[in-house]
């Protein structure tokens, strides 16, 4: 007689691998040094070039049209929910701060009454129309549920991205109630980049890069203001989810001659973590909580989950960030802080320089090496060792 998963006669069920997230993983520095200035860090997408390798998640809470203009000036992309607040009531500002004030145990219901406004056509022409005319180049994002019938609604306003959003999105899709969208026809109908998001794992990725799209996001369940992994138990750490859809970008450009671009999305919080998705493998990156943190973002200091006001079962949580910078500062810099919130653009071409990078591209190749810590009053607690 043995019990339990010591027993040596019982028969293997399910193997467990390991995964790493960012706090778990270090970079190793290059046997070169570069000069950060002399680093290139552009992101492209078909034929549009940004300086800024970094993207704005469409969260209600960052973008907004003047955030997205903002944005577009400093050389990133933000992509617009077309699903949220800006385009459902005519005066978004009023709602929220509605958002701001509530009581922490009434947050979830308000942002279930609130979601349950419809989303009006006129609204979503206006907003991106009040991007275009700015100059600025207009991403907006839909979930797959509502694209076959906004994303030409959309495209006719002037839009130059389109990214399809759902917490996981597959290429295959099975449903008694509709037909799944089909991501090849997306791709031919619409004829502008598209991303679609989000997955976390090799084959998933690969067979989302098939159908013609031109990036993916990965990430499920590391941001912030996202409960995923709690509420269902779903997800994947961002370095390993990173570095497996990176694979299949180099098994699906080698079989189909296509570059389908890696935007890691969720879970980056500071610089470091920053140069570490890259190392793992992004093109790109979204962030969230960090730019919520911006001076020009609507929150009010507040950010919460996409999936926060689902009806039956929400998946996101308000969280309370602050206003601690301006937009400018917190990606460019200079940085008035020591804790890796700002000049995130700085500290990825600092990060690239030590490792030796010239691009992203060689960024991918830094070496790294699993070295889990945690930093308790000031001091690094590293293995078992204790270092001063």
């Amino acid at each position: 007689m043995c019990g339990g998963i010591f027993c040596p006669n019982m028969p293997e069920f399910k193997k467990l691998e390991r995964a790493y997230g960012f706090d778990e993983v270090a970079l190793v520095p290059g046997d070169m040094t570069i000069n950060p200035d002399q680093t290139d860090i552009e992101f492209k997408l078909r034929e549009l070039t940004f300086s800024i390798p970094i993207l704005a998640s469409a969260m209600d809470s960052i973008v907004d049209p003047s955030f997205a203009i903002e944005y577009s000036k400093l050389g990133g992309l933000a992509v617009l929910n077309l699903e949220g607040i800006q385009t459902r009531y005519e005066s978004p500002d009023e709602i929220l701060a509605q958002i701001a004030g509530a009581p922490e145990s009434e947050t979830t219901a308000l942002l279930q009454k609130i979601y349950s406004a419809p989303i009006k056509e006129k609204l979503i022409g206006e907003r991106i129309e009040t991007i275009k005319k700015a100059g600025a180049i207009c991403a907006v994002s839909l979930t797959p549920a509502n694209t076959k019938r906004l994303s030409p609604v959309a495209k006719e306003a002037g839009i130059d991205v389109l990214v399809v959003q759902s917490t996981v999105t597959t290429a295959r899709h099975v449903s008694k109630s509709y037909k799944g969208l089909i991501l090849s026809e997306l791709c031919q109908m619409i004829s502008l980049p598209v991303i679609v998001g989000n997955c976390c794992s090799y084959s998933a990725a690969l067979e989302l890069m098939t159908t013609g799209i031109d990036a993916i996001l990965v990430g499920v369940g590391p941001g912030a203001a996202c409960t995923t992994r709690e509420v269902i138990g779903v997800g994947m750490p961002q370095v390993t989810a990173t570095i497996e859809c990176a694979a299949a970008r180099e098994t699906n450009f080698k079989e189909s001659g296509k570059y389908v671009s890696v935007i890691t999305d969720g879970g980056i919080r500071t610089g470091g973590d920053l140069c570490k998705a890259f190392a793992s493998g992004a093109d790109a990156v979204m962030l969230g909580s960090p730019l919520a943190q911006a001076m020009e973002a609507p929150g009010k200091g507040y950010h919460w989950g996409m999936s926060h006001p689902h009806p039956a079962l929400p998946r996101g949580t308000r969280v309370k960030v602050g206003n601690k910078a301006a937009l400018r500062q917190i990606l460019l810099g200079p940085t008035s802080v020591t804790d890796g919130t700002q000049n995130l653009v700085g500290a990825l071409r600092t990060g690239m320089g030590v490792c030796g990078a010239r691009t992203i591209k060689e960024m991918h190749n830094a070496r790294m090496v699993i070295a889990p810590s945690v930093k308790t009053e000031g001091k690094y607690f590293q293995a078992t060792q204790l270092v001063p």
